[in-house]
């Protein structure tokens, strides 16, 4: 298993190595040692996590024309030119094609513990002071306004809505951000999820008084 993780990290390592920040390399290590913490209280095959936290942004959709089959892809690909398992390949595959957020929004078709506890790991990086920092970050990526008080925040988007959304990033929050904590799966997360939903609650309060001109 080791090798196979070994080999696993370099590869996206050299593939992300000119990714935007919040989905970089460090994200995806963030990612991995959130799913390895909850693999401490949850009954999983290890290897198909690891491999799906470490492989689950190698082509994200956002970057690729919203295309959600090529992260699927060329996660298989490599891992079938390392030897795995075709059964754990298919599992991998499948996690990372219905992990996502917007995902959730479809129809999602498959289900397994693996998928909850990767999902779950991804989902607390979104949240708290990195998520924080990672949408702000994404937003002037995409040079979209931090917060216009004229463009009220939407929820219970759809799918495409979700997708095609190029709102301030403010209004992100209220679009996924602050809706994570409630999505988590495991005890684990759902623990780490409510102090990090906290700081998120506390820093829009001080964004709007900042904002206002509110001492």
């Amino acid at each position: 298993m080791q090798n196979v993780i070994d080999l696993t990290i370099a590869f996206v390592q050299d593939r992300l190595k000119f990714a935007e920040a919040g989905h970089d390399w460090w994200h995806i290590q963030r990612v991995w040692n959130n799913t390895k913490l909850i693999l401490q209280t949850e009954k999983a095959d290890p290897l198909v996590c690891e491999l799906a936290a470490l492989l689950h942004d190698i082509a994200d959709s956002k970057f690729h024309n919203g295309d959600e089959t090529i992260g699927p892809r060329v996660a298989g690909e490599f891992l079938e030119s390392i030897g795995v398992n075709q059964e754990v390949i298919e599992h991998v595959k499948q996690i990372i094609l219905n992990m996502s957020f917007k995902a959730s929004l479809g129809d999602v078709n498959f289900h397994s513990k693996e998928l909850e506890i990767v999902q779950d790991a991804d989902r607390l990086d979104a949240i708290g002071a990195i998520g924080i920092a990672r949408a702000f970050n994404f937003g002037g990526h995409k040079n979209r306004e931090m917060y216009n008080p004229d463009i009220k925040p939407r929820t219970n988007l759809t799918k495409e809505e979700y997708k095609n959304s190029s709102v301030p990033t403010i209004n992100h929050f209220y679009e996924k951000l602050l809706l994570l904590k409630d999505k988590m799966n495991t005890q684990t997360a759902k623990r780490i999820a409510e102090k990090r939903h906290k700081f998120m609650e506390d820093f829009l309060q001080q964004f709007y008084d900042e904002w206002n001109g509110i001492a």
